[in-house]
């Protein structure tokens, strides 16, 4: 479902964790409230953009499933980048490609990245687990 009036976002990159209203799946319609979701990949699209994004959740974070990986609020530089508030875990087994806007996207609650749905950024100490979940959710 298109927004007509909607606000596009300017481009964001891969490895960007975002505030979305990722959907309850397999409904179509925005969840009703935002949650992180890490950016995988852009797709230009009619001079906008769509992203391809990993769900989030601060939720039972204890068990970890293939496909999953977690970012701790032990790392402290690392888990300061992703601009999290808590242990997240993000899942490729729930990806979604949905229009960089604002039907998806929302303005976090406290914004350090101005006004953009970015929250903040994947660390490098975190690609190799990234990269272990993304290729377990392949298979």
């Amino acid at each position: 479902m298109r927004v007509s009036s909607a606000l596009w976002w300017p481009k964001p990159e891969a490895g960007d964790i975002v505030w979305c209203r990722f959907p309850y799946l397999p409904a179509t319609e925005s969840g009703p409230e935002p949650r992180p979701a890490l950016l995988v990949r852009l797709i230009e699209h009619n001079a906008h953009y769509r992203a391809l994004v990993a769900y989030g959740t601060s939720q039972k974070t204890n068990t970890l499933r293939s496909g999953e990986f977690l970012i701790r609020k032990d790392n402290s530089a690392a888990f300061r980048i992703s601009g999290l508030s808590f242990d997240t875990k993000f899942s490729f087994r729930h990806m979604l490609e949905l229009d960089y806007s604002n039907q998806w996207f929302k303005i976090p609650p406290e914004s350090s990245h101005g006004q953009t749905p970015k929250i903040g950024t994947l660390h490098a100490v975190y690609a190799q687990a990234a990269h272990a979940a993304y290729l377990a959710s392949q298979s």
